[in-house]
């Protein structure tokens, strides 16, 4: 049996494409982005991408969109600023109710769905509301009230073979209940596995997971250019399957003194880390900035997995042996995407903070950079996908003896 699966705001589909991988049918997806759904469209091209603030989606437009034969599976991954945690400090701890979980809680209660998973950051284990309920507890509670089973867990990507230290916190929500609701941990870090973990598989490193793309100077690179060598492993292999044409790997236009500072850097070391000369400057000024990011510009180590890949990964690491930040598709890599996931718009664009701030809100989407970081990893998703779906396949098997 084939399960099918909306994808509710999908970004560039990177969790729905992990059921895809596993075997599921993605039908649809509801994404405010315009270039985000594009890059869902392009890859889901029989799928109902629907690019609109799902808050302005009547009931009438979901059901008559979806409800003719309703999805088995809902995803979503409601942005974390609707819960009020990325910033402890910013004095406003909204309730849940009144954020855009709301609004993946009234998908679910049109379409009534056998699964709803939802995907966010760890943080939110912890969070509460200015009345200090924990936000998970009342996430849980309004599952519940529509029907649902629920289970959450911590998830890190590495343990499933992706070359990334990225930990998300998954919301499973079951009409039956489930009897493993996560898949067990298929990978370790160690070189040299403990004897109990000895089945497990090496996680890749981020050098496993990009040598094999070609070598690239700042401002070199196109969207569409040839691959220059075979596959070097099994990861690369996997993610190589089905792509003839490399596409996304294009350099960022870097200044002679930004490639000279990262030339200055060695692996673990940081903007902080540089020669005073190579110090960044004053915006539009020949001063030194005061300011250092301890954060900003990290030459990664090639023989381990890569720092989280963050929405604007591209000012957040520098290449191990090339003197410039990570292209699109390495940053892809980095997330477990195969090389056939093509991405549409712009590789990066001006800050939003600004375009907001000067009234550019047209210009303001999210381009290749923050399509690929803002990803649930597919290679976890499939993880998930495969635990899940076999699960749902026993029980209706049973259900039909």
């Amino acid at each position: 049996m084939t399960y099918s699966v909306l994808d509710t705001f999908a970004g560039a589909g990177g969790f729905s494409l992990g059921f895809q991988l596993a075997g599921a049918k993605v039908i649809g997806a509801i994404e405010i982005d315009q270039w985000a759904s594009e890059t869902f469209q392009f890859n889901h091209p029989d799928a109902t991408v629907i690019q609109s603030d799902i808050k302005r989606m009547t009931d009438k437009q979901i059901l008559d969109t979806f409800g003719g034969t309703p999805p088995d599976i809902i995803l979503g991954g409601p942005p974390c600023q609707g819960f009020s945690i990325c910033n402890k400090n910013n004095g406003d701890h909204k309730d849940p109710r009144n954020s855009l979980f709301e609004e993946f809680i009234r998908v679910g209660r049109l379409l009534k769905p056998q699964i709803m998973i939802m995907e966010n950051v760890p943080n939110l284990i912890k969070a509460r509301t200015a009345s200090y309920e924990l936000v998970i507890d009342i996430i849980t509670s309004e599952l519940r009230k529509i029907g649902y089973h629920i289970d959450y867990k911590i998830l890190e990507a590495t343990n499933y073979g992706i070359p990334q230290i990225r930990k998300r916190l998954f919301v499973v929500a079951s009409r039956t209940k489930l009897i493993a609701p996560f898949p067990e941990k298929t990978h370790t870090t160690m070189r040299s596995p403990y004897l109990m973990e000895a089945h497990l598989g090496i996680c890749p490193t981020l050098w496993d997971a990009i040598s094999d793309l070609p070598t690239l100077d700042a401002r070199e690179g196109k969207e569409e250019a040839e691959y220059t060598i075979p596959p070097q492993n099994d990861y690369q292999g996997i993610l190589r399957q089905g792509a003839a044409t490399l596409f996304n790997h294009k350099a960022m236009n870097h200044s002679k003194r930004l490639v000279e500072r990262f030339a200055s850097m060695s692996c673990g070391h940081s903007t902080s880390d540089v020669p005073d000369h190579l110090r960044p400057l004053k915006r539009n000024g020949t001063e030194f900035s005061e300011k250092t990011y301890d954060q900003n510009n990290r030459r990664m180590h090639p023989d381990r997995p890569c720092h989280t890949i963050p929405a604007s990964f591209y000012a957040n690491f520098v290449h191990p042996y090339q003197n410039r930040n990570f292209t699109a598709r390495e940053g892809a890599r980095i997330q477990s995407f195969p090389d056939w996931y093509i991405f549409k718009g712009k590789p990066t664009v001006v800050s939003h903070k600004l375009l907001h701030r000067e009234g550019r809100l047209e210009e303001k989407h999210l381009c290749q950079y923050n399509q690929v970081g803002n990803a649930v990893p597919p290679l976890l998703a499939k993880a998930i996908a495969q635990n899940i779906l076999h699960q749902l396949r026993s029980q209706y098997a049973g259900s039909r003896q």
